[in-house]
């Protein structure tokens, strides 16, 4: 158990501050988010490059330090070590919160492992800002962020979330939207779905209809910029392949009608509908 007070302790280790940045529009950058780059003593960014620019756009002129997926695990240890000296950090991603979709949130267990402040500052979210624009229920809500890239990948990931109620926030690449949406719709169904596109920039777009509908705007509208997908979850209205086969049960009696033998064919209908046999077998031979 651990509780941390975070502006009311006086802790010898600095703390580390999680600064979301603009998703597109850099007017979007709180007073608190700039006040806190320029106090801290370094700032981990994702690319030096990108957040240079944000920097130098507020004349802020902090030291940066490389972090991010390829070189994470062994800046890690020397962070910890310089918030345990007593030198307070920022981590900030290219765009929107950190730890969303790279690496600050192993930076951020191995803080509170060692009892280091970690501080969350408020501020632009991709998922969020599109989910309440879109049209679709905005809770409750699951957020996945990147997608499988591989068809098989995606559908089978598909197929495991079908069933579920809640809206549905993903990540996309533009070049792949459309065999996205095209495998979702093999396996969801002709669900609502709302593709936003280049959000808080110039170019911002909802596109809001059925998956069907953005399939057809696509084939005449080639996507550009950033994308991301909200989806409606299952309201029970587009049952799927599973729920409009037969029943377990008479699927085992189907097979046995056709010649294989009872324990055989309950054998093959639990492997196919991934079931657990012995649960299949007593129940077959309870209604028997």
């Amino acid at each position: 158990m651990q509780v941390q007070k975070s502006f009311k302790e006086d802790s010898s280790y600095g703390t580390l501050y999680l600064v979301p940045t603009p998703i597109g529009n850099l007017a979007d950058m709180t007073y608190r988010a700039i006040d806190t780059l320029r106090r801290v003593d370094v700032i981990c960014a994702e690319d030096t490059r990108n957040t240079g620019l944000l920097l130098n756009h507020f004349e802020i002129k902090t030291r940066q330090m490389s972090f991010h997926e390829h070189n994470a695990f062994d800046k890690i240890p020397d962070l910890l070590d310089l918030l345990k000296s007593g030198k307070s950090l920022a981590q900030v991603s290219d765009a929107g919160m950190p730890s969303i979709s790279d690496p600050g949130h192993d930076l951020v267990k191995a803080a509170i492992e060692d009892k280091i402040p970690v501080v969350a500052l408020p501020g632009a979210s991709a998922g969020i800002t599109a989910l309440i624009a879109s049209g679709i229920a905005p809770q409750p809500h699951l957020f996945y962020g990147f997608l499988p890239r591989k068809s098989s990948q995606q559908k089978a990931f598909f197929k495991d979330k079908y069933s579920y109620p809640e809206t549905q926030i993903f990540y996309e690449s533009p070049h792949r939207v459309v065999s996205t949406l095209a495998n979702m719709l093999d396996v969801y169904g002709d669900r609502q779905v709302t593709l936003v596109r280049e959000l808080t920039k110039l170019y911002e777009e909802y596109q809001r209809g059925t998956i069907s509908e953005l399939l057809a705007y696509l084939a005449d509208n080639p996507l550009k910029g950033e994308c991301l997908l909200i989806v409606n979850g299952n309201d029970g209205s587009n049952p799927s392949e599973e729920e409009e086969a037969l029943p377990p049960l008479d699927e085992v009696k189907e097979k046995i009608r056709a010649g294989i033998k009872p324990n055989q064919a309950i054998k093959s209908v639990a492997k196919e509908r991934n079931l657990n046999r012995q649960d299949l077998y007593k129940s077959f031979h309870e209604l028997d």
